[in-house]
């Protein structure tokens, strides 16, 4: 039960950094970065691999800007920050 609250609490504060002006989304949006994959393999561990692809695709879906800018800087190129 507890990982469903979690996971619900996840998804709200990602919402609310959403609707915050981009300058201000950096640490909020870095630190639900970083807790969404423990989320994922806490839900693949608790519910089922299915459970886990479908929040992984969720995932993906919500903050595949910031993933692209990462893997950009990961190859070395030097991407432009939005605004």
């Amino acid at each position: 039960m507890t990982l469903l609250w979690l996971s619900i609490l996840w998804v709200f504060a990602s919402a609310c950094v959403a609707m915050l002006p981009m300058r201000r989304q950096y640490v909020p949006g870095v630190i639900l970065l970083l807790a969404a994959p423990a989320l994922i393999v806490m839900i693949g561990m608790q519910v089922n691999w299915v459970a886990a692809l479908l929040a992984l695709a969720a995932f993906v879906s919500m903050f595949r800007n910031p993933l692209k800018f990462l893997i950009a800087k990961l190859k070395g190129q030097n991407p432009e920050v939005p605004r």
